[in-house]
């Protein structure tokens, strides 16, 4: 087994205080680490001033990863930890590993027998899926839909079919650009009783999670605007 640690440390995901988003173990950890992996090294560096502000960028040792890496790139990426050296793994924004290429590397690194340890940090998942009201007991993260409309259309249809079926929450992101699009879509071809959860900006001050119908929201179309939004479906 390697002597060094992987730890994934989850970052804010809105603008909100540090210290009201993450708690202050993760915060001393973050501190404490030299080695860390990201997906983007200038953002990371940002990201670990506003959790660290006296942290030394000088000492800090980052390797970069994207869904392209190789696997000699992870191994690579890796190697500190096989040395005895405990490495971070961080997302651009939330949890590590979740709807994100580091799962790549903490597959790795069970494999290398490097010892993984997850860090308590928001996810825009769970928390949009805590404060919907809907089925928390079985649910399935889809990530995005397709952005064709006629394969968008179908898997729309195909959600809320398996939504009904099994009792299932159906969980899914867009690119904030394309929320509007998205909600059109959706208010479009799903039946008037499916209920449908917008969540957007999730731990900020601007936050707002509604679950309505969609005969509901015919009636008072919501405004998603272009921000992080996590849409939630039951039928």
């Amino acid at each position: 087994m390697a002597g060094g640690r992987l730890y994934l440390v989850p970052v804010p995901i809105g603008d909100a205080a540090v210290s009201r988003v993450l708690p202050g173990d993760v915060i001393e950890m973050a501190a404490h680490l030299r080695h860390f992996i990201v997906e983007d090294e200038k953002q990371a560096r940002r990201m670990l001033r506003r959790i660290v502000p006296g942290i030394d960028q000088e000492s800090l040792v980052i390797g970069v990863l994207d869904k392209h890496n190789p696997d000699d790139g992870l191994r690579e990426l890796l190697a500190p930890a096989v040395d005895g050296e405990d490495i971070g793994l961080m997302s651009d924004a939330g949890c590590p590993a979740v709807a994100d290429p580091g799962a790549l590397v903490v597959r790795l690194a069970h494999e290398l027998g490097i010892p993984v340890v997850p860090l308590a940090g928001p996810s825009s998942i769970l928390l949009a899926l805590m404060a919907s009201g809907l089925n928390g007991q079985s649910f399935c993260f889809h990530g995005y839909l397709p952005v064709e409309r006629d394969k968008c259309r179908a898997a729309i249809r195909k959600l809320e079919r398996e939504s009904k079926a099994h009792g299932q929450t159906q969980i899914f992101m867009e690119t904030p650009y394309r929320n509007e699009r998205l909600l059109e879509m959706l208010l479009e071809n799903c039946m008037a009783g499916t209920r449908l959860c917008l969540a957007c900006d999730l731990t900020m001050d601007s936050e707002l999670v509604r679950t309505r119908t969609i005969a509901e929201w015919h009636e008072h179309p919501p405004a998603p605007g272009k921000r992080p939004c996590v849409f939630l479906l039951a039928s």
